[in-house]
């Protein structure tokens, strides 16, 4: 298990070091190296996952040691990491396959399938830790193969100014999530998981709010939460299957993972907290979806939404049942980021999802998948998506209805936004040239599609099995089922969908170049679109508040601290000359000011001063 935990880990490192010295210019060699190692990552994860009866299993050995201090390297393998395991390798490796049709005539392909190594190997690393301060090297990791890949076409403004963005608020989410790991050392004296969860059953008082809210920094960060969700949106000016793999599969679930791995540390408080946090989003990011253009950046509002229901569900008590709602997502988002891509490839990468029209009859095998995603991705029943965002519901429904309100306002609006997606991109007519000279994708790009298709369909019966891959999931599937209201969930999630897909038909099945929301309702549509100014804020405190306040410090440390303190005398003097050299600007009346000025001077001195 150790051998095989190391190669699983170390492949992707090895293909991307591979790359980086060998193959820079042999773009079609990288791409087979890369997929072929996300193939083997599949393998010796699955014989991790059903290997030793799925009982737990946990090596480490000594990583640093100074003076009296040690940080230790090792793995835990446990019901948990199986699942997010199978979720990385297994939706990994189809986006790889996906991205040798997407990524065929890229000129830059050997570095995208190097940062797509890169990746793998950072989010391997998190799944795979058995300590917080190794978790942070690899969440550090992923930020930075996050950084490249969305970067890929760093030509473009919006992907540089994206790449940035991504990078610079998951830093801010990161520092509060680092603070944390200080905290629990501070009060543990370890940050061993298995230690942790001992230490915090033998001992409650050791776990504090300020502690497990600083920890959840990191989830707020990474999972694109309340106030640090800007990021997400934009992200999307990368590559679409990069927007599948991080954006929608594995990185943004990092964060729901981080909470599941530490949800022993967390008080009913921050759980309270995070509750409503997650309930929020679900239905902000649902208002800001149903007014964008670009395929992609809906998709993108759609996966801050479900994101806001895992952590709902976490806050409620259910971390399985957010672990759960993580894997179903995982299918049938990357089947829509993957079905956003075929579209998008087919159209010469024409994003506007009003100059698409009547690809149904183009693009059948694309349209019926993608239909299937809607579908899951809406609660229609016996769908994966009806198993765990339904549990969601009836978790809420039972135990804080306030939050079942929010959360199933949320589905409704899902439900709404989701199908205008599918009845303006696949129905009605072409509504551009582009639209009218779409095909269907290759083999490459349409088999991902329909596996992930299938376990849109199948993949919520996975939780009634007692496998290991989903073992864990197992008690508060359990407790769900216990659950009173049964009846009455079903009969609120079928209204949902079906009010959604009604209304979406009414408002959209027949639709030209402008969205007819914004004639029906321009002033909700103009809230809509505003995101209630969270750029715009950040944009007004980073160039009025923070630039200037850092500038003004700046000047206050050259002045007195590198030049007065630092330097003694010689910073005195420096300063004086300074001062001085402002006189000396080569112009003959400035030159004659401070003359008459001087002259001022010294008469106002003999006059006060001798009388």
């Amino acid at each position: 298990m150790q051998t095989v935990a190391l190669s699983v880990l170390l492949l992707p490192l090895l293909s991307a070091a591979a790359t980086l010295f060998f193959l820079r210019k042999q773009g079609n060699v990288a791409a087979l190296l890369s997929v072929a190692t996300a193939g083997g990552i599949l393998l010796l994860s699955l014989y991790l996952i059903f290997a030793g009866d799925g009982q737990p299993f946990s090596w480490d050995a000594t990583w640093i040691r100074l003076s009296g201090w040690e940080l230790r390297f090792g793995f835990l393998l446990d019901g948990a990491s199986r699942l997010l395991l199978f979720v990385v390798s297994f939706v990994g490796f189809l986006i790889h396959v996906f991205s040798l049709g997407y990524m065929e005539d890229d000129e830059a392909k050997a570095r995208y399938f190097g940062g797509l190594s890169i990746f793998m190997f950072s989010m391997l690393g998190i799944t795979l830790a058995d300590n917080l301060i190794m978790i942070f090297v690899f969440w550090e990791l992923v930020g930075f193969s996050s950084y490249l890949l969305i970067a890929h076409y760093y030509s473009t403004d919006e992907a540089a100014q994206a790449s940035k963005k991504a990078f610079i608020v998951n830093r801010v989410g990161d520092f509060g999530f680092l603070i944390g790991i200080v905290l629990t050392y501070w009060s543990f004296g370890t940050v061993n998981l298995l230690e942790l969860a001992d230490l915090s059953d033998f001992e409650p008082s050791l776990v504090s709010t300020a502690l497990c809210l600083a920890l959840a920094c990191g989830f707020i960060g990474k999972s694109a939460q309340f106030p640090l969700h800007v990021w997400l949106p934009d992200a999307m000016a990368g590559p679409t299957p990069v927007s599948a793999l991080i954006h929608a599969a594995t990185m943004v679930a990092a964060g729901i993972y981080l909470l599941v791995r530490i949800d022993f540390l967390f008080t009913q408080q921050a759980l309270s907290a995070l509750a409503l946090l997650g309930a929020g989003m679900g239905l902000y990011a649902g208002f800001c979806a149903l007014v964008q253009r670009d395929i992609k950046k809906i998709l993108a509002y759609s996966t801050l939404s479900q994101l806001g229901y895992m952590a709902a569900a976490f806050g409620l008590g259910m971390p399985g049942i957010a672990l759960f709602h993580l894997m179903t997502h995982a299918f049938f988002k990357a089947l829509m980021f993957l079905g956003s891509g075929s579209v998008i490839h087919a159209c010469h990468h024409e994003q506007d999802v009003f100059n698409y029209g009547g690809l149904r009859g183009k693009m059948p095998l694309t349209a019926y998948t993608f239909l299937v995603g809607v579908l899951a991705i809406s609660g229609v029943n016996f769908l994966s998506g009806y198993f765990s965002k339904d549990a969601i519901l009836l978790t809420a429904f039972n135990l804080n209805l306030p939050v079942f309100i929010v959360l199933y306002a949320g589905a409704v609006l899902t439900a709404f936004y989701m199908f205008r997606l599918y009845f303006i991109t696949f129905e009605g007519k072409p509504r551009s040239k582009k639209a009218e000279k779409a095909h269907e994708s290759s083999l490459l790009m349409t088999v991902p599609l329909l596996i992930l298709a299938a376990l849109s369909i199948v993949g919520g019966y996975l939780s009634l099995f007692p496998v290991s891959i989903v073992g864990y999931l197992l008690p508060d599937v359990s407790e769900v089922a216990g659950m009173d209201n049964h009846l009455w969930m079903i009969i609120f999630g079928s209204f949902a969908w079906v009010t959604g897909l009604i209304g979406a038909r009414a408002l959209y099945g027949s639709v030209d170049q402008e969205d007819p929301l914004a004639s029906k309702v321009p002033a909700f549509f103009t809230l809509c679109r505003s995101k209630l100014f969270f750029d715009e804020i950040y944009d007004f405190y980073v160039l009025r508040i923070q630039g200037p306040t850092a500038r003004f410090l700046e000047v206050m440390e050259l002045l007195f601290v590198s030049g007065l303190m630092v330097r003694g005398s010689a910073g005195i003097a420096g300063l004086f000359a300074l001062l001085a050299r402002v006189c000396y600007v080569g112009k003959i009346h400035a030159y004659a000011f401070w003359f008459v000025l001087g002259t001022l001077g010294f008469l106002a001195y003999a006059a006060y001063f001798r009388g």
